[in-house]
Formats: C-alpha cells, sequence, structure tokens
C-alpha cells in the first residue's frame, strides 16, 4: 500500500461546499445518502433520499456548523470524515448495538468516503487523526467511533463506511464495548 503522507484536512464550510458535491458526485457519495443516515430516522431517511438529503446536508454546513472534515490532496477533494457530538446522531441512540456506552459527552466519527482512486492507501488514518485534532479544539475530550471488522479479510467498500477498525487501532483508538461481532465501540481520549 502506497500511503499518501501530504494531505491538506480542513473543516466542511460553505466555501468548501462544492468541493464535497465534487466528490460525493451526483449519487450523494452512496444511494443519495449525502452522510445523512445517522442523522434522521429510517423513514425521514428513505423520504429524503437523494435531493432532500443533499439539500439537508447544506443546510447544516450553511448554519456554521461544520459537519465533517474534507481531505484534500494537490487542491482536489479525496476524502471526507463525518464528525460533530454524538446528540447530532440520533440514529445512534435509537441503535441497540451502538446505544451510548456511558454518560461522557462524546463527539462522533460515524462514517468516511473516499474517492475510489485513493483508498487502501491510508487516507482513513490520516482523517481520524485530524478528527480527533478538530473536535479536541472544540472542546471534545473523548472521540467516539463505530468502525467494521469484517469476518473475512476483506469487505466491500459500502459496507466499510464506518471506517475499519485496523485504522481506527492505528490512529490511537481503543475499543472500549462490542454488542456486535463485527461492530466495536472504539474511543480515544483526548489528553487535558
Amino acid at each position: 500500500m502506497d500511503e499518501i503522507t501530504d494531505l491538506q484536512i480542513h473543516p466542511l464550510t460553505p466555501g468548501r461546499w462544492q468541493d464535497l458535491e465534487a466528490l460525493f458526485g451526483p449519487r450523494g457519495a452512496y444511494g443519495g445518502c449525502w452522510c445523512m443516515w445517522w442523522r434522521l430516522t429510517r423513514s425521514q431517511f428513505d423520504q429524503n433520499r437523494g435531493e432532500n438529503n443533499r439539500t439537508a446536508l447544506k443546510e447544516i454546513v450553511d448554519s456554521g456548523r461544520p459537519p465533517g472534515l474534507l481531505a484534500y490532496l494537490d487542491g482536489k477533494p479525496v476524502a471526507w470524515c463525518a464528525l460533530a457530538p454524538r446528540e447530532d446522531y440520533s440514529a445512534l441512540e435509537r441503535s441497540r448495538v451502538l446505544k451510548p456506552v456511558d454518560d461522557q459527552p462524546v463527539w462522533s466519527i460515524t462514517c468516511f468516503y473516499v474517492a475510489k482512486s485513493y483508498r487502501r492507501k491510508g487516507l482513513t488514518v490520516s482523517l481520524l487523526k485530524a478528527a480527533v485534532e478538530y473536535a479536541a479544539s472544540l472542546g471534545a475530550a473523548i472521540v467516539e467511533g463505530y468502525p467494521t471488522e469484517p469476518r473475512k479479510e476483506s469487505a466491500a467498500d459500502p459496507y466499510v463506511y464506518t471506517g475499519l477498525a485496523s485504522a481506527f487501532r492505528k490512529a490511537g483508538f481503543v475499543e472500549v464495548l462490542r454488542r456486535s461481532e463485527t461492530r466495536p465501540i472504539m474511543r480515544y481520549q483526548v489528553k487535558s
């Protein structure tokens, strides 16, 4: 694997919206999601799939609260990481597997999207480190993620949108709980 190390990573602000659109393409990354899966009920998500999800994410960006980070290589957007306080992700609260570990406030990393030609090059690890740094700059003490631990050697790209547990480990996250064979809850404790 050729690891890419010269990424520039920035919060998604209104001025970078067109870059996210270019990265996600007309399908909104995958199936019209536009990174709204964790923010909506299932029925809301299904009703909003596509353009309505795009509009909803754009409204979040325009509100001044960046919903994640964009990674650039040579000025081109190549990867995305969704990151926000856990309470922004209502679907996590309803999940049997991903319900809260405890009552500590956490920031959650819920999703990644990497342009096809840049996958398996270490971008997720770089994004994870940047996400921890960004959340810490906004006062986070704990950053939490919900990666996949595939049963087989590899898994199809659409099934690892929450990241791989191996990448989280490389970025310094530790497993704190596992309610599912394939979905650990991992945390990074920010040094105070």
